[in-house]
């Protein structure tokens, strides 16, 4: 019978499912294709690419990757040591190998010989050489447990026990071990990584290349990024990794139309197993308000980076500023592409009939019914907890108000003197140059987004305001509060009994509004366990009716992801498979010029033989943040290209995989060999590619 269900589960998946009386049906891959190297879809790669890889091909796929630090993806692509990866994974790391006189945001970095490359303090990748999977053993130590709470803490002890039994194995020993839960508890895997921690840099392109686009273009295809860097892992002793063993040979052609690629790499998180419930919630109540948050914060940066950049003289500061609007403007394409899917008929229509459909197949409905009872509870409180956690974007009145309240509600006989003074120090600090212009705007953008957010029966801004506007109870509060004058404000800490007997305007507010963020924090904090214990069930029955045909959601361990180099309909007309150097100077010109569409003074004059290169190009393959880095490769386990980036229309990726539209953007292959034969004429690294 349990072969039975499990066939059943895998033919299951060979089909849409349709469900009656829903208007979309689930896709096969909804869930995606990021599978796990210790269960690969042999069969699905088979089916689709007539591709059979042995246990070998997997083997050596898996050494040649890399995890590059705690932030991206990258890989071997030589015989010795040589790595490549992203230069937006790069970019922070850069800055401190520059030596007087050097800018490589300009001037770029080319070490011609061992001696010239330079040493990354920090900087480590990883390699995953052992994996286990070790869910029977996990069961054996987590039998007959009281309850939910008590099997985690079971599960916690048994994970740790069995690090410590597997760190003492001649296999294991010398690396760094990590245990990995999928499916909420369905599967663990145990992981061993080999960790090099001497990497020096190779080459990088300018900035003008590796961010070439820049915000207007990020998330958007066509595109012309050169976004890539090549590193080096030295071993103990100071010398160059062999690599030998395991690395992607470059294909300098790149990958052709129609032709299948996999993405081997690092996804950060993705979070497709989430209920129809949890993603009401997202759609109506998280993301509108983070979104909302980046929106107005982003505006301010630009507007302060438009005062700054008039002045010569505060240029350093300008550019900072620019840097941080950019990273928000980042995460503002983010979080519309994920609400536009979440509003999206046909892709949430798809998550309703996927759930309807493993109701159908699992016994006991109580989970899914209990955990949509939580979130209806939570919802109207998340307001509390996002609008009013301490944030330097929030502004110092918000600050100053968790300290004070935090102060007055201590229980002083039970501190220290020294931990008393630390606390009171905060406070002197917050309160210095506390009332400004811009302090004040951000308070009164704080409460017009609690106007916007809080639930209509709560009276909490009622309360607050006294039927004033919000701009005239802020003036109030900054015109009368002794938080604005350092001597009144150490007078009114020092004396505790005096801070609880004070109507100040700033405690007044503190009072209501912190008390709040506690009350509402508390509440989700109370339910996590529960909803934990929910979210376990679900995600096992989900893994009941499939089993492990289903890749997990993403945890940044190893993943092997599968696809097709194609195009796609885009504004009325067709996106092409690929660009070129041509699009990129027509890029250049048709923006004067101009930043980010900029180009080095060695770019002006190209030959013509260099313009009909390929330099990005797309491809079905399943990615998400973290993936950035990731060498895409072909059947051959040749590099064609490095992933950087997903257009606009994977962005609800986060929570569903839609291959019709959804593309991983890759620089191509043939675009690297061209820029480093005719631009940067780097004839020695050429040939350690294999030219």
């Amino acid at each position: 019978m349990k072969n039975f269900k499990s066939i059943l589960a895998f033919l299951l998946l060979q089909i849409p499912l349709l469900i009656i009386g829903q208007k979309e049906v689930p896709n096969r891959f909804d869930f995606g294709k990021m599978w796990t190297f210790e269960n690969p879809p042999t069969d699905w790669f088979k089916e689709a690419y007539d591709f059979e890889p042995n246990e070998e091909w997997f083997t050596d796929v898996r050494n040649s990757s890399l995890r590059f630090a705690e932030w991206c993806s990258a890989s071997f692509i030589s015989p010795n040591g040589l790595i490549m990866t992203n230069h937006h994974c790069s970019r922070d790391v850069v800055g401190n190998l520059q030596q007087e006189g050097e800018n490589f945001d300009t001037q770029g970095f080319h070490a011609k010989n061992r001696s010239e490359e330079r040493k990354a303090e920090g900087l480590f990748v990883e390699q995953l050489l052992m994996i286990k999977d070790i869910t029977k053993e996990v069961e054996e130590f987590t039998k007959n447990p009281d309850n939910d709470m008590h099997k985690r803490q079971m599960t916690e002890e048994a994970l740790k026990k069995i690090k410590e039994n597997y760190s003492q194995i001649d296999a294991w020993k010398g690396l760094r071990l990590e245990t990995v839960n999928y499916y909420s508890g369905g599967k663990f895997s145990l992981y061993g990584y080999k960790k090099y921690e001497d990497i020096r840099l190779v080459w990088i392109p300018e900035l003008d290349l590796g961010f070439y686009g820049g915000d207007p273009d990020n998330f958007t295809y066509p595109r012309y990024n050169l976004d890539v860097t090549f590193w080096r892992a030295y071993d103990e002793n100071g010398n160059p990794m062999d690599s030998s063993d395991h690395y992607f040979k470059f294909n300098f052609n790149g990958a052709n139309e129609g032709e299948v690629t996999f993405v081997v790499g690092n996804p950060g998180s993705t979070e497709r197993y989430r209920t129809v419930a949890q993603l009401e919630y997202d759609r109506d109540y998280r993301y509108p308000m983070i979104l909302q948050f980046l929106e107005n914060r982003h505006q301010i940066m630009m507007e302060e980076y438009e005062a700054l950049k008039v002045d010569s003289s505060k240029e350093i500061e300008a550019q900072e500023k620019l840097n941080q609007a950019f990273g928000f403007s980042n995460s503002i394409k983010a979080i519309t592409g994920i609400l536009e899917g979440l509003n999206n008929d046909e892709l949430f229509g798809r998550k309703i009939a996927m759930e309807e459909h493993i109701k159908s197949e699992s016994t006991g409905l109580d989970s899914w019914k209990n955990l949509e009872k939580e979130y209806q509870k939570l919802s109207p409180l998340f307001w509390g907890v996002f609008d009013l956690q301490n944030s330097p974007y929030r502004g110092k009145a918000l600050a100053l108000m968790h300290q004070v309240y935090n102060f007055e509600n201590m229980v002083v006989e039970e501190m220290s003197k020294d931990e008393i003074e630390e606390v009171k120090s905060k406070i002197f600090d917050s309160a210095k140059d506390f009332d400004t212009p811009k302090e004040r705007k951000l308070l009164i953008l704080l409460l017009s987004e609690l106007e916007n957010d809080i639930h209509s029966s709560d009276d909490t801004l009622k309360r607050l305001l006294e039927n004033k506007s919000i701009e005239s109870f802020v003036n109030n509060l900054f015109d009368n509060t002794v938080f604005t004058d350092e001597k009144k404000t150490k007078t009114l800490v020092k004396n505790t009994k005096k801070l609880a007997q004070s109507d100040d305007p700033l405690l007044f507010a503190a009072r209501i509004l912190i008390k709040k963020h506690l009350d509402n924090a508390l509440a989700f904090e109370s339910s996590s366990p529960y909803r934990r214990g929910l979210e376990n069930k679900i995600a096992n029955q989900v893994f009941k009716v499939y089993g492990a045909n289903l890749p997990p959601d993403a945890t940044f361990t190893l993943r092997i992801s599968d696809g097709i180099v194609k195009g796609y309909e885009y504004n009325g007309t067709e996106a092409p498979y690929k660009t070129t150097y041509y699009g990129l100077y027509d890029r250049y010109f048709s923006n004067n010029n101009e930043f980010p569409w900029s180009l080095p003074k060695r770019w002006e004059n190209p030959p013509l033989e260099f313009l009909s290169y390929p330099i990005n190009f797309v491809s079905t393959n399943d990615i998400i943040g973290g993936n950035s880095g990731s060498p895409i490769i072909n059947r051959n386990k040749e590099v064609v290209g490095l992933v950087f980036d997903s257009n606009i229309e994977a962005l609800p990726g986060d929570f569903i995989y839609d291959e019709q539209y959804a593309r991983t953007i890759s620089v191509h292959s043939g675009g690297i060999y061209a820029a480093l034969k005719y631009i940067y004429k780097a004839d020695a690294l050429l040939k350690e590619l294999g030219q």
